[in-house]
């Protein structure tokens, strides 16, 4: 049996080396994707463009807008002189945002020490990213009223007092960086789209060329036909994970906290469950091109969307969550995430590999049936 396998896999290796477009779309796709995913899907927000009316025209007033440009968040792009060119500026895109400071600010905060209001017109188009810029203004402003206070408990002879010091540790991800937790989902994302098409694609190869044929009446088994059809695939995807990863901590800083022998099982548990996704979509297409679609159908969008990857499972209504476990890439995210950013062992995820046997031995047995009764 051992033989008969290693001679298929031999045949397909010869196969892809004579392909030399397919060994360069093999090895050169998926770190191209993660640099381009990588860099294009992130959620920080920063530099946002800010146009400032300033009519109170004080020291005080420059002092906090210079207190917003000096940060990483806030990029002054325009000053204007008038609230009609406001609308002008929002509708063209000029700047993401607006600060109005009033005439009488200065006057408020210092004279009769009344509530002196700001003016923060945000362009709400994209919610997320309103939200985002609405938790900066806030934390901006508290940063400078705490610095008012000060001075004016200092002018009264008094010292400043919290009851309360609230000191936020960031555990896994200290800076929040959005790549951080994006990458792991990226890595599964482009392992089973690449996993899944170029294995679909081989089996149907031999049905297009005829030579599937030969193969059914030889003493091969179907399992046997199988097994070293995918096996050549198996480590092309473990080379692939290893430069994913590579690639991930020289772009994005994106390391390995816990052990990587456990990384290792992981992923090939998880090229496995993908390797017989792709078996099973080879046996029912008849063509190649039935083959591709159906292969970026059942790996891109539910990898993008259902997994986990970029939309939190949690807060999807429960028929989705259920819906959610047709994808390999859920379980493996999981357990990527646990291994690269938390560094915990195997008793937290270990239910997440199980998952992923249950669907190689599902897939493989499925596309074992279905090409005996073909065949």
């Amino acid at each position: 049996m051992y033989s008969r396998i290693r001679a298929i896999a031999k045949k397909e290796i010869k196969q892809l080396i004579r392909d030399k477009r397919m060994v360069f779309v093999l090895f050169f796709f998926p770190v191209f994707l993660l640099g381009v995913f990588g860099y294009v899907v992130d959620f920080d927000v920063q530099n946002v463009k800010l146009a400032v009316l300033d009519n109170s025209k004080s020291e005080t007033s420059r002092e906090f807008v210079n207190s917003l440009s000096s940060s990483d968040y806030f990029d002054i792009v325009l000053i204007i002189k008038s609230e009609k060119e406001i609308k002008t500026i929002l509708d063209e895109k000029e700047a993401q945002a607006v600060l109005v400071i009033p005439s009488e600010f200065v006057r408020k905060l210092y004279g009769k020490k009344e509530e002196a209001r700001l003016q923060f017109l945000i362009d709400g188009t994209n919610g997320n990213t309103a939200s985002i810029i609405q938790n900066y203004v806030a934390s901006a402003v508290q940063s400078f009223n705490a610095k008012i206070q000060k001075e004016m408990l200092a002018q009264a002879g008094a010292k400043s007092f919290q009851p309360i010091a609230l000191e936020p540790i960031f555990m896994f991800n200290k800076d929040l960086k959005s790549a951080r937790f994006l990458i792991p989902g990226l890595i599964a994302m482009i392992l089973i789209l690449v996993s899944v098409v170029s294995v679909s694609l081989s089996l149907v190869r031999e049905k297009e060329r005829g030579t599937i044929e030969q193969i059914n009446v030889s003493s091969l088994s179907t399992l046997e036909l199988l097994i070293g059809k995918a096996m050549p695939y198996v480590v092309i995807s473990l080379i692939n994970a290893a430069f994913i990863i590579f690639a991930g901590y020289l772009l994005f800083d994106v390391a390995v906290k816990g052990s990587y022998m456990l990384l290792f099982i992981s992923t090939l548990i998880f090229i496995f469950s993908s390797v017989s996704l792709g078996i099973f979509i080879s046996v029912v297409s008849d063509s190649q091109q039935v083959a591709f679609t159906m292969a970026t159908f059942a790996t891109l969008l539910p990898s993008l969307v259902l997994s986990g990857f970029i939309f939190p499972i949690e807060s999807m209504p429960p028929i989705i969550q259920a819906f959610t476990n047709i994808t390999p890439a859920k379980f493996f995210i999981v357990s990527l995430r646990a291994i690269m950013l938390r560094g915990v062992g195997l008793p937290i995820f270990w239910e997440q590999l199980v998952y992923l046997l249950l669907f190689t031995v599902l897939f493989l047995g499925l596309a074992t049936v279905m090409e005996k009764k073909r065949s």
